[in-house]
């Protein structure tokens, strides 16, 4: 075959050069397990990259020259380093690369069915070779640089995480789940979000400070400082004794739990707004807010991620069921009165069976209804709630 006919057969590659794409992924998604999880911006960009790497290759097959020059080098370390980071293993990506090149190389010859000659496949091969020996350097030489560079600064590398959680930019769980390994960090399904900041508006909290609220250094969460702030991910939910650590340390914060690895950017909003809006006196009796807090200030500012129905949940939680009617009756009663005795006659109850029910109310949701923010945070979850067990 000429050079115009091999020429011919790569103009055609390029005009499907999108289900070539999809096929070559498909081959390595199926033999790579570490790519099958690829979504969003990481899909896209393994899809530049493998147009790219076609094109390219198929040029020099049909053009002649050199295979890879500088630039196409320094490209391939500089994506050996973003899979260093990603956390992707080094035997991944090179695999990947290799039955990429085995499916384009079955579907250029189902292209070429008739016309390509024994040279034609010879060259091909030979084009290949080369240049998976060349690139497969430079993504080494990538990685082990990026590598370097991480375990120098394994910290920054573990906040860099934090801070890609953060944001929502770790969409990925195969890839999330390759870069903790990375770096030695063990992520639970349903991590709690703290974020703290001291009671002195001029104080900045410092992160060997943050540190310390965890006595075992091996359960050490991950940690981040944004501003005055601290943000902290951790792997357990945390007790009564890191409200009292931070009363201490006269800190304030907002704690978000139960909720999976996937939301942490979703809870980290929630409870930032929190903190930039709680009133000083919700901190009467503790020093820090919840879910149910963060939830109440996201609806009383009307933001467009606030939902009245987690607002309920959260607040109530179980004495929003069915089973516990007389609760919520009671409270409602007690919100609507000036005194217990008045709610009481409301209901045709005796104010002490009143007073009991108040206390079960305080035990299950973690909130008295005589506190001046605590009635505020119930009465309006309460006003949210209706019989049926819905929203309004």
């Amino acid at each position: 075959m000429s050079t115009s006919e091999r020429v011919q057969v790569v103009d055609q590659v390029r005009s499907r050069l999108s289900d070539l794409t999809d096929a070559t992924l498909d081959a390595v998604r199926t033999a790579v397990p570490a790519y099958r999880d690829v979504r969003g911006d990481q899909l896209r960009d393994v899809e530049a990259i493998t147009s790219w790497v076609l094109v390219r290759l198929l040029r020099a097959w049909a053009e002649g020259g050199g295979v890879l020059d500088d630039a196409d080098r320094g490209r391939f370390r500089g994506i050996g380093a973003a899979r260093a980071e990603d956390g992707r293993p080094l035997t991944a990506v090179l695999r990947a690369y290799r039955v990429a090149a085995v499916a384009a190389t079955d579907h250029l010859r189902e292209l070429g069915r008739g016309r390509l000659d024994v040279d034609d496949v010879a060259d091909l091969t030979t084009v290949l070779l080369t240049a998976l020996d060349d690139l497969s350097e430079s993504l080494m030489a990538g990685y082990g640089a990026a590598r370097d560079r991480l375990g120098a600064d394994l910290d920054r590398a573990r906040r860099d995480l934090l801070d890609d959680l953060l944001v929502g930019r770790q969409s990925s769980a195969g890839a999330l789940a390759d870069r903790s390994r990375e770096l030695g960090v063990e992520l639970a399904p349903e991590p709690s979000l703290l974020i703290v900041e001291s009671t002195d508006s001029g104080a900045a909290i410092e992160e060997s400070a943050a540190h310390d609220l965890f006595a075992d250094a091996a359960a050490r969460p991950l940690l981040t400082l944004h501003g005055p702030r601290a943000v902290l991910l951790l792997n357990v939910r945390p007790g009564p004794e890191l409200d009292e650590a931070c009363r201490e340390r006269e800190w304030r914060g907002c704690l978000i739990v139960g909720h999976p690895i996937t939301a942490v950017a979703a809870s980290h909003r929630l409870a930032a707004h929190a903190l930039d809006t709680a009133p000083a006196h919700s901190f009467r009796d503790r020093a820090l807010l919840d879910e149910g807090d963060a939830r109440f200030l996201s609806v009383l500012a009307a933001r467009p991620d606030a939902d009245p129905a987690a607002v309920v949940r959260a607040v109530l939680g179980p004495i929003a069921a069915p089973s516990q009617r007389h609760l919520l009756d009671g409270l409602a009663a007690f919100l609507a009165a000036d005194t217990v005795t008045d709610a009481a006659n409301r209901l045709h109850l005796h104010p002490q069976t009143l007073r009991y029910r108040l206390r079960r109310v305080r035990d299950l949701t973690g909130r008295d209804p005589h506190d001046p923010w605590h009635h505020l945070v119930l009465a309006a979850a309460a006003q949210l709630h209706r019989p049926d067990g819905q929203t309004r």
